[in-house]
């Protein structure tokens, strides 16, 4: 995690890994096919824990669709200012493999939607549309959020969480 918060994709060997590991090229290759391998445990390690700690602080029950945004929203912006080596590989490094991070975006989506749908009764009638406007939030939160993480999360995370949620809330209720 060390090397891919600190320095880009492309910029990190094989031979990095094992030097700050201490293990041997051959041991390195016993455990993962290469580095790309590597990356993907990494983040589905990382993505893991923050989807995680997201759905611990989504409220049981939520009177609105921002007492139910804001609070999630908040450990989201939180955890990735607090922990910003693992902002880094779960938003800089890691979306360059594409697979992956659609897939993350579903996971994501998948998890946001089941915790926001008794609180959008009437676009949840539509499963399709609710499906598609739940995958676009979650795309442009992470759009938003590699922006963020790319610029050092200079901007003060308070106003972030009420931009995204003011964000979600006014799609949602459209």
């Amino acid at each position: 995690m060390q090397l891919f918060a600190a320095r880009e994709y492309d910029d990190v060997t094989v031979a990095d890994v094992c030097s700050l590991a201490r293990v041997s090229k051959r041991y390195f290759y016993d455990h993962f096919a290469d580095r790309e391998a590597l990356v993907l445990v990494l983040h589905r390690e990382v993505n893991g824990w923050l989807l995680t700690q997201i759905a611990a602080s989504a409220p049981r029950r939520a009177d609105s669709l921002d007492g139910a945004l804001r609070p999630m929203l908040a450990t989201l912006v939180r955890l990735l200012a607090e922990h910003p080596q693992r902002a880094r590989i779960i938003y800089i490094n890691a979306p360059r493999m594409e697979l992956r991070r659609r897939g993350v975006l579903r996971e994501e989506a998948d998890l946001f939607g089941r915790l926001l749908a008794p609180l959008a009764p009437a676009l949840r009638a539509d499963v399709v549309r609710y499906k598609r406007t739940i995958l676009a939030l979650i795309a442009g939160i992470s759009e938003v959020l590699i922006d963020w993480v790319w610029h050092d999360m200079q901007d003060p995370a308070d106003p972030l969480v009420d931009h995204l949620t003011g964000l979600c809330v006014s799609i949602l209720r459209s």
